[in-house]
C-alpha cells in the first residue's frame, strides 16, 4: 500500500499507511433508527435506548460485579452510600457489549470525530439511603466556553429498573444549550425511568447527577464515556488496561482504548501506529 498523501487531511492511520481507520460497528444499525435516535438527543440533550441487552447479559453483569462491589464513595460527588467499580475492562467481559453496542456507536459515529476515544467504564451502585448527586456536565472539566457543540458523549445502562425513588439519574430538560448558566437549587431534575437493560445516551453539556435512592433496594447501573479522539480521556486505559486485555477485546473497543490514530500523529508510538505493540509481543 502506498503511504504517498498531498496533505495530512488524507491520512487515515499510520504513516507507513500499514493500519488504516476501521468502521465501527454501528454501521449495521438501520440509518432511519439513528435518525430518529439523533433527533431526540439533540432536541432533548438525551435519548432512551429501551431494551437493548437481555435477561441473561443482566444476569451475567450481576454475577461478575457482584464481588466487586466492596467500597464506598470517598466524597459526596462518588457518593458515600454509592459503591463503584474501576477499571471494568480488566475485571470482567460482561460489559464490553455496553460499551460497544451497535446502537450507541451508531449515534457516536454521528456525534464525534472518527477514532473517538472511550473516556471512562464504570459500575455504579446506589445504596437505599443515598442523596442526590450534585448536578454536572461530563465534559466540563474541558475548558472551553459553554455554549458550544458537545465534545463527549455518555451511556448510562439500567442494570436495576430506574425508578422515580431508587436513584435514578436525573436531568435538567435543555440544560446541553446553557452557556455560563449554573443550575439553582429549585432546577427541575428530572428523572430518567426506565426498565432494565435499557441505556441513556445523553450529550456531555447535559446537566445531570444521580438522584436520591428512597427505596429499600440498591440501584446497580454501568456508565460508559466518550470523548473527541484528540481529547485526554478521563482513564488512562493504554496505562490501566494491560496489552493481553487489549488483544481479546473487540475491535471497536480496541479502537476506543487508544489503539487507534486521529490523523495525522495523534496517538502515535515511536511514530507508529499503536497497534503495532501488541503485534511486537
Amino acid at each position: 500500500m502506498s503511504a504517498e498523501v498531498s496533505s495530512v487531511q488524507d491520512l487515515a492511520g499510520d504513516l507507513a499507511g500499514t493500519y488504516r481507520r476501521t468502521e465501527s460497528s454501528g454501521h449495521t444499525v438501520d440509518p432511519e433508527v439513528v435518525d430518529a435516535d439523533l433527533a431526540a438527543l439533540l432536541r432533548d440533550g438525551y435519548v432512551i435506548l429501551p431494551d437493548l441487552i437481555t435477561a441473561q447479559e443482566i444476569q451475567a453483569i450481576r454475577d461478575d460485579t457482584d464481588p466487586l462491589l466492596n467500597l464506598k464513595g470517598r466524597n459526596n460527588f462518588e457518593g458515600h452510600a454509592t459503591q463503584r467499580i474501576y477499571s471494568v475492562l480488566n475485571k470482567t467481559r460482561s460489559c464490553d457489549r455496553l460499551a460497544a453496542h451497535p446502537r450507541v456507536l451508531a449515534l457516536l459515529d454521528r456525534l464525534l470525530m472518527p477514532n473517538y476515544l472511550l473516556s471512562m467504564l464504570q459500575v455504579i451502585n446506589i445504596l437505599p439511603g443515598e442523596s442526590a448527586q450534585m448536578l454536572h456536565t461530563d465534559d466540563g472539566f474541558y475548558p472551553l466556553p459553554r455554549p458550544r457543540q458537545a465534545l463527549s458523549a455518555a451511556t448510562i445502562w439500567a442494570i436495576d429498573d430506574f425508578t422515580a425513588t431508587n436513584g435514578a439519574t436525573e436531568i435538567v430538560l435543555g440544560s446541553q444549550d446553557w452557556g455560563d448558566e449554573l443550575p439553582q437549587e429549585d432546577s427541575d431534575r428530572r428523572p430518567v425511568i426506565m426498565s432494565a437493560g435499557s441505556c441513556v445516551f445523553f450529550l456531555g453539556t447535559l446537566w445531570h447527577g444521580g438522584g436520591p435512592n428512597h427505596s429499600t433496594a440498591p440501584r446497580l447501573a454501568v456508565t460508559a464515556q466518550y470523548c473527541e479522539p484528540w481529547l485526554r480521556p478521563q482513564e488512562a486505559f493504554t496505562l490501566s488496561t494491560p496489552h493481553d486485555i487489549a488483544r481479546i477485546v473487540d475491535e471497536d473497543i480496541r479502537r476506543m482504548l487508544g489503539y487507534s490514530i486521529h490523523p495525522p500523529f495523534i496517538g502515535q508510538v515511536d511514530g507508529m501506529h499503536p497497534k503495532r505493540l501488541l503485534e511486537a509481543e
